[in-house]
């Protein structure tokens, strides 16, 4: 098949599930053209080695890249995010009626919903089908979020958007969701079940897998917690700091990463002088791996939201590739899963009080348990939510769009 693929996100940005799709399926015979953004995300600035052009092409492991202007940002302000999403909106739709116009079936990895735009004009021009992967539900993921306007503004682009929303699930030939609750969100909102199929997200495997090697983490004699990710408004690290410190005898709990929360979270841990909380800061992705295997337990944690019941976190698949026992504080599909599977503990989100006792429930499993549950996860992430499963999934509902 000739496939295109349309993300505002693509490597060098932290973002890999399009370029993972576009290498395999070049790799099975398929001409792969990629239409995406200059990399800014997730800092908001330009990355170092690039310049904005109209057209910037590049060619990656058999993959023809086109990069479009966009404007970058990436912080607390909702007019300059919106800003980013409607630019790229702009110019990949500009760019891609000459650039996939030849295309047999357009792959859209749906986040922003805003990245739909090219896809549509190439329908309305060339009647060219696509297939959406939906990361997060819009509006839901828009109009919760503290960046969002209130009152009659935020009523009005509630409705714009779940309109805007609702057209694409009817345009799109085929739906991939990440979670089953998600699938049955969506059909609720009115799309068609014959056309979604859950796929599990996979992790970047080539820095997510077991290892031998651990990192320095500062680790004492006591069960470690590690958070590894964004600090944002979804991620709720106020109520993990405030879990750790309420059982300080008996664990630790390492963050690594960064985000607009971050400052809340240090003040919090000095407010409660909690001493067996740190922050190691943002560390290269080389490193996630030996920092996965020097923690006894990956934190998993988002705020308790409808649009989070059918969401797994990507930290989830993360975690149970390098075969790290977890402990979730996530609503709906991810707690269910964790639980099911023996991979670790699922407590109520937004609950500090439960997280920590939860915390004090893992830290006195032995330590025998604690690697079972490490050989489970590995097991679960290779049987359910590979990169070959996810992609011969996605693949065969290319072909059938096509």
């Amino acid at each position: 098949m000739r496939i295109g693929i349309v993300s505002q996100w693509y490597p060098p940005e932290p973002v890999t599930i399009p370029a993972d799709l576009s290498r395999e399926l070049a790799a099975r015979g398929h001409t792969v053209r990629v239409l995406t953004g200059h990399p800014n995300y997730p800092h908001g600035e330009l990355y170092e080695g690039y310049e904005q052009h109209w057209r910037t092409v590049e060619h990656h492991n058999g993959v023809t890249v086109r990069r479009v202007p966009l404007y970058t940002s990436h912080d607390s302000s909702g007019v300059r995010r919106a800003a980013n999403y409607l630019s790229f909106a702009a110019t990949s739709s500009a760019a891609a009626g000459r650039f996939l116009a030849g295309a047999d079936v357009v792959y859209v990895y749906l986040t922003p919903a805003t990245v739909f735009a090219a896809p549509a004009l190439l329908r309305l021009l060339h009647g060219i089908p696509s297939v959406v992967h939906v990361q997060d539900v819009w509006p839901d993921s828009v109009t919760a979020s503290p960046l969002a306007p209130r009152g009659l503004a935020g009523r009005a682009v509630s409705r714009t958007l779940t309109a805007a929303v609702g057209q694409i699930y009817r345009l799109a030939s085929g739906i991939v969701v990440i979670a089953p609750s998600m699938r049955d969100l969506l059909v609720e909102r009115g799309a068609d079940p014959e056309k979604i199929r859950v796929v599990l997200n996979w992790a970047n495997e080539s820095l997510f897998r077991p290892v031998t090697e651990k990192s320095d983490i500062g680790r004492r004699e006591r069960c470690t917690f590690m958070y590894a990710g964004a600090m944002g408004p979804f991620q709720n690290v106020g109520d993990s700091v405030c879990a750790a410190a309420a059982v300080a005898d008996v664990a630790d709990l390492v963050l690594v990463g960064s985000g607009i929360e971050e400052d809340a979270a240090r003040r919090i841990a000095a407010d409660l002088k909690a001493d067996n909380v740190r922050f190691l800061g943002r560390r290269p992705a080389g490193e996630m791996a030996a920092l996965y295997a020097a923690a006894d337990f990956q934190l998993v944690t988002l705020r308790d939201l409808p649009m989070f019941r059918g969401t797994i976190p990507s930290k989830l698949q993360a975690a149970l590739a390098c075969g790290s026992p977890v402990l979730v504080s996530v609503p709906g599909d991810c707690a269910e899963l964790v639980e099911r599977a023996g991979v670790g503990l699922a407590c109520p989100p937004e609950d500090w009080r439960a997280l920590a006792d939860r915390m004090r429930q893992a830290a006195k499993l032995p330590a025998v348990e604690r690697a079972e549950m490490g050989r489970r996860a590995l097991e679960t992430y290779r049987g359910r939510m590979s990169l070959r499963a996810g992609v011969d999934a996605i693949e065969e509902m290319l072909r059938a769009a096509a």
